[in-house]
């Protein structure tokens, strides 16, 4: 069984060979609602002329949700292939390869951070938190989207679809290692209050968050500190 921790260099290489089934995994994975929750996590934060930086942003989706209510995006992986994607569906959003825990911004350069089902995978959480809330704006917004575990009557089902069938699917597809490594990297992730503790020790205030999808995933929405 996966640990749910690689070393940055195996994310990176993880994801490179991902990137060509990714969008389709999202879908299949939530049955098509991921596109709500990223809808619902631009709501929370995004106003029209904001400058928006979509960390750890994958393929893209994130930021053009972003970019469609108005938002000025930069995206921004690590992940090279993961970017070529994301190029082919918007040049109106500026792409930047770089690690989430070294950006090459200035501090205080955008209104609001997004991250979506990315900061699971940072080597240092709190680091990563700290790095998002120095190029944040004093009162900037922040908006993360991330997997959890539920609780009640969906966990048993989130047991057998998220870590039974979504791994033996992985195992037909490219780079399909990175779906056992995706349940164990959620088991070994904090839970929504300690997610918001770390949030607040890294610079952040108004700390809220809510679940979505039964519980299987829960948007944290915050504010940089004055």
């Amino acid at each position: 069984m996966s640990s749910g921790t690689l070393a940055p260099a195996a994310v990176e290489a993880m994801f490179d060979r991902i990137s060509p089934v990714y969008d389709s995994m999202n879908r299949l994975m939530t049955a098509g609602l991921d596109r709500r929750w990223r809808r619902l996590a631009v709501e929370a934060v995004v106003r029209p002329g904001d400058r928006v930086l979509d960390a750890c942003c994958g393929t893209g989706d994130l930021a053009l949700a972003a970019e469609r209510v108005g938002g000025r995006v930069t995206g921004l992986d690590f992940s090279e292939r993961m970017l070529d994607r994301a190029r082919l569906k918007s040049a109106a959003v500026e792409w930047v390869r770089a690690d989430v825990l070294a950006m090459p911004f200035e501090d205080a350069s955008f209104d609001v951070v997004t991250v979506g089902f990315g900061i699971r995978n940072v080597e240092d959480l709190e680091a990563a938190l700290r790095e998002l809330a120095r190029v944040l704006r004093p009162g900037g917004r922040l908006a993360c989207l991330e997997i959890t575990r539920p609780r009640g009557a969906l966990r048993p089902f989130f047991r057998l679809w998220f870590e039974g069938l979504v791994p033996l699917a992985g195992k037909v597809l490219p780079g399909g290692s990175a779906y056992s490594y995706l349940p164990a990297s959620v088991r070994r992730f904090p839970v929504p209050q300690d997610l918001g503790e770390a949030m607040r020790r890294s610079g952040f205030e108004e700390v809220g968050w809510r679940l979505l999808g039964g519980g299987i995933v829960c948007l944290h929405a915050a504010r940089r500190a004055p």
